[in-house]
C-alpha cells in the first residue's frame, strides 16, 4: 500500500467518490499492536485519578474540559479567553471553585456544545442534537461577517465546499466535500453505524467517526469542532466516564500542521484508512502523555496545599501562592514582588514570608541581601 503525502499532486479521486463509500478498511496488524498498549496506558491513567479524592479529581476533569475548549477553538484560529471558558464549564458542571466571571456567548456555545458531548456520552447521536451544538457555536446565525445555514446541513446555495490554494486562476484544489443533495443520506449512514452496538474498538471507533464526519462536512462552518466534539464522545463511550482527564484537542492543536496534512493526504489515499488511524492513535498516546504530566502537577499542587494548611494560612499568602502556581508565573518571589501582589506593606511581606519559609512551603533561594528571592518547595522537597 503505497501512502499518498500531502504534498503529491497525485490524480486520485476523493475518498468519497469510491464505489464502495464509506465501506473504511484499516490494518489491524499494523493498528491492533499500538491500540493494545494505548488502552493498557488509558486505563493506569483513569485508575490513578479515580484513586484521588472527589475535589482533585473535580479540578483535573476542570483543567482537561477547559484544554479540550480552548485547544480545539484555537486549532481553528479563535482564541478563547482561558478563564471565561473555566468559570462556564463551573458553573455548567456545579463545581465551587473561586473566581468565577462572566462568559461571552462564543464561549458558553461552544462550552455548551463539548459538555453535551461529553456528560450525555450514553444517549444517541442524531440529526437534532448535530444542529443543536451547531447553533450553539453560532449563535448570531453568521460565521464571522457571513451569514449561514445554522442548525441545518450546507445548503446547495452555498455551492461546493472546497479547500483551495494557490494564486487566482492556477488553484489547487486540496478537497472538495460531497455535495449538498447527498447530505441527507450521507448523515443518516454515518449517524446510524456511530448509534449501532460498537463491532470495533470504541478508541478506534473515535479516530474512524472523526475522519468520517469531517469528510463529509455537512455544515458550512463549525465542522471541525462538531468532529472534535464527537470523538470525545466517543473517548468518553471508551473510558465509561463523564470525566476527562486527557484532551486529545489540545494535542491536535500542538500537532496542528501535521493534523491537517494527515487529513489531507487521506482525503485521496482509498478507502484503507490505515494512515490516518494509526496517527490518530498516536496523538491519542500522546495526548495520554501530557495528561500523565497534568496529574503530577495536581498531585503536587494538592501535596503542598495540604502542608500550608496544617499552619495559618492568611488570605494574602493564599493569594500568593495561587498567583505562583499559575503557568505563566515567572522568575521568583522577593519582599517587593509579594508586597505588590498581596497589596500590602513590605514589613507584612516578610512577616508572611518568614511564616511560608517555616511552613516549608516557600525556600530561599541562593544569595541574600537585597537579592535574596524565594520559591515554592518542589514536589521532591515537600
Amino acid at each position: 500500500m503505497r501512502t499518498i503525502t500531502a504534498g503529491d499532486a497525485v490524480d486520485m479521486p476523493f475518498i468519497h467518490e469510491n464505489a464502495n463509500w464509506p465501506q473504511f478498511g484499516w490494518s489491524n496488524d499494523v493498528l491492533s499492536p499500538v491500540l493494545a498498549a494505548l488502552r493498557y496506558r488509558e486505563g493506569q491513567l483513569i485508575g490513578r485519578m479515580q484513586d484521588l479524592g472527589f475535589a482533585l479529581r473535580q479540578e483535573a476533569s476542570l483543567n482537561t474540559l477547559t484544554d479540550d475548549v480552548v485547544k480545539s477553538s484555537a486549532i481553528e484560529g479563535e482564541n478563547l479567553n482561558r478563564e471565561e471558558v473555566r468559570s462556564s464549564i463551573a458553573r455548567r458542571l456545579g463545581m465551587d471553585v473561586g473566581g468565577l466571571i462572566a462568559s461571552n456567548r462564543d464561549v458558553e456555545g461552544i462550552v455548551e456544545m463539548m459538555l453535551d458531548a461529553t456528560q450525555r456520552f450514553a444517549e444517541p447521536l442524531t440529526d437534532e442534537r448535530l444542529f443543536g451544538w451547531h447553533a450553539a457555536l453560532f449563535p448570531t446565525g453568521r460565521s464571522s461577517m457571513q451569514r449561514i445555514a445554522v442548525g441545518d446541513w450546507r445548503p446547495k446555495e452555498a455551492g461546493p465546499m472546497q479547500v483551495v490554494s494557490g494564486p487566482y486562476g492556477r488553484e489547487k484544489v486540496h478537497f472538495e466535500a460531497p455535495t449538498a443533495d447527498r447530505l441527507q443520506s450521507e448523515m443518516a449512514k454515518f449517524l446510524k453505524w456511530f448509534n449501532a452496538p460498537p463491532s470495533i474498538d470504541p478508541v478506534l471507533r473515535a479516530g474512524v467517526a472523526h475522519f468520517w464526519f469531517v469528510t463529509i462536512h455537512p455544515f458550512e462552518d463549525g465542522n471541525g469542532r462538531v468532529a472534535r466534539a464527537i470523538a470525545d464522545m466517543s473517548l468518553a463511550r471508551a473510558d465509561g466516564s463523564k470525566d476527562r482527564f486527557y484532551s486529545m484537542s489540545a494535542q491536535i492543536e500542538a500537532e496542528k500542521r501535521d493534523y491537517y496534512d494527515r487529513l489531507e493526504a487521506q482525503q485521496r489515499n482509498g478507502l484503507d484508512i490505515t494512515p490516518w488511524l494509526s496517527w490518530f492513535l498516536d496523538c491519542l498516546s500522546r495526548a495520554l502523555e501530557r495528561a500523565e504530566a497534568t496529574l503530577e502537577a495536581v498531585l503536587y499542587k494538592a501535596k503542598l496545599w495540604d502542608k500550608a494548611i496544617r499552619y495559618i494560612v492568611n488570605q494574602r499568602q493564599r493569594l500568593v501562592i495561587e498567583r505562583m502556581l499559575e503557568d505563566d508565573w515567572e522568575g521568583y518571589l522577593n519582599t517587593s514582588k509579594y508586597a505588590k501582589l498581596a497589596k500590602c506593606s513590605t514589613d507584612t511581606a516578610l512577616r508572611d514570608i518568614r511564616e511560608l519559609l517555616q511552613a516549608g512551603v516557600l525556600l530561599q533561594n541562593a544569595g541574600g541581601g537585597r537579592s535574596t528571592s524565594y520559591r515554592l518547595a518542589g514536589a521532591g522537597e515537600l
